[in-house]
């Protein structure tokens, strides 16, 4: 990201903590709410960030979601200490789920997290190293609010 940033802010995210997920996200909407970014822009990161996040809490030990903002575009990585992705290309694809059965009895777990958030970004990709952990670098660029 250039150095023209109008702000950065990382949030911990802890695996497992299915009672605080989504809250890195919220947060990430309302600082985007706050300095005006666009409702389409904001629907497409809060999106975004959630199924990052989410991912966190289900299959990571621990992680991190950064935002930085710049007039030209958000940038979220989301970094986490976890089992890793065994085969990206499988798990881009729609439906695919590694998920347990008390995820899915929870209400997740349906293989929908990679392409809604590919779906929703600019530029989108998926580093993991298999028992290290993860990286998801998402870019959203701003359009002009006609």
């Amino acid at each position: 990201m250039p150095d023209n940033n109008v702000f950065e802010q990382s949030f911990p995210v802890k695996g497992g903590d299915f009672a605080n997920a989504g809250e890195a996200s919220c947060q990430v909407k309302e600082i985007l709410k706050e300095i005006g970014v666009g409702a389409d822009i904001i629907r497409r990161v809060a999106i975004a960030a959630y199924e990052a996040e989410m991912n966190v809490v289900m299959y990571a030990r621990e992680g991190e979601v950064r935002v930085s903002i710049s007039p030209e575009m958000v940038n979220l990585i989301i970094e986490d200490e976890g089992q890793g992705i065994e085969n990206i290309d499988l798990a881009m694809q729609e439906g695919y789920s590694t998920a347990t059965e008390e995820m899915r009895e929870m209400g997740f777990g349906a293989g929908m997290g990679l392409p809604n958030m590919k779906k929703n970004s600019d530029e989108f990709k998926v580093t993991s190293e298999v028992g290290k952990g993860t990286k998801i670098d998402i870019r959203i660029r701003m359009e002009k609010e006609t």
